[in-house]
């Protein structure tokens, strides 16, 4: 089994894969004082809990936006799973290329979604636009040809309105949910329709600018956390994977094993 890890900001999954199959998925916050051991420790606890055994593990791969956890979860494989993993970085053969001026200065995961948008596409007249609602909401555009052209990088959801309720004195806290409409009449809905649809109306108009500048149509996927509240909400997104990042480390995983083959 393959276990693929991806490492954002603010947490960190971890999937199991048996062949093409996620068979597993489960979540950790990405603490930085966290050690590999107690990091070893609570994963094979949460996989055993799904039945899954740590000597099942025979392969792994990491994607990290984290540079201090890249090493913590390179020696949480070592440890908890006794194999090496790869890291998604220099070296690595993702099967695309990255147009990027600085191809380094782009993070592991948006070259990750990148890889799996364009598998999902499948169609070889058409680009691909990943919108990803993590700690920052991202817009990666990939090339008919499957190449990492670039994008576009937001503040995300969840920071942008814990600076609203921290910088404004008589707004507190709200859960991020869909308000029954635009029009709030009281500051919780006010709030809630703000979130919401102001951030359904960032994605389309960004998703309108960047196709209106690409000669070539595009689709649009979505994932990260809160995609599926979001996506409904917009005329761009067409479809929401909660696992595009860990499908794209089991393509490139794949890739590099046929490499090593």
């Amino acid at each position: 089994m393959l276990l693929a890890i991806d490492t954002g900001n603010t947490n960190t999954s971890f999937g199991v894969f048996e062949g093409a199959e996620l068979v597993h998925h489960v979540r950790a916050e990405s603490a930085r004082n966290r050690t590999p051991d107690e990091y070893a420790v609570l994963v094979r606890q949460m996989l055993a809990l799904r039945g899954v055994e740590a000597s099942s593990i025979d392969a792994a791969i990491i994607a990290s936006v984290v540079p201090t956890l890249t090493p913590t979860m390179v020696e949480l494989v070592r440890r908890g799973f006794g194999t090496t993993p790869l890291v998604v970085g220099p070296g690595i053969k993702t099967g695309i290329s990255i147009l990027y001026e600085d191809p380094r200065a782009v993070g592991a995961d948006r070259i990750v979604n990148a890889v799996a948008a364009h598998a999902w596409v499948g169609e070889p007249d058409k680009g691909v636009i990943v919108v990803d609602f993590g700690t920052a909401t991202t817009f990666d555009c990939v090339t008919p040809n499957g190449d990492y052209l670039g994008g576009v990088i937001a503040p995300g959801i969840k920071i942008s309105a814990e600076a609203l309720f921290a910088r404004a004195a008589r707004l507190h806290p709200v859960d991020v949910q869909r308000p029954e409409r635009v029009v709030g009449r009281n500051p919780v809905q006010s709030m809630q329709s703000g979130i919401v649809f102001g951030y359904a109306g960032l994605v389309d108009g960004l998703c309108d600018r960047l196709r209106d500048e690409l000669d070539y149509p595009c689709r649009v996927v979505a994932t990260g956390g809160l995609a599926r509240l979001i996506a409904p909400e917009t005329r761009a997104i067409e479809a929401v994977d909660d696992n595009l990042t860990l499908t794209g480390l089991r393509i490139i995983h794949e890739r590099n094993q046929r490499v090593r083959g």
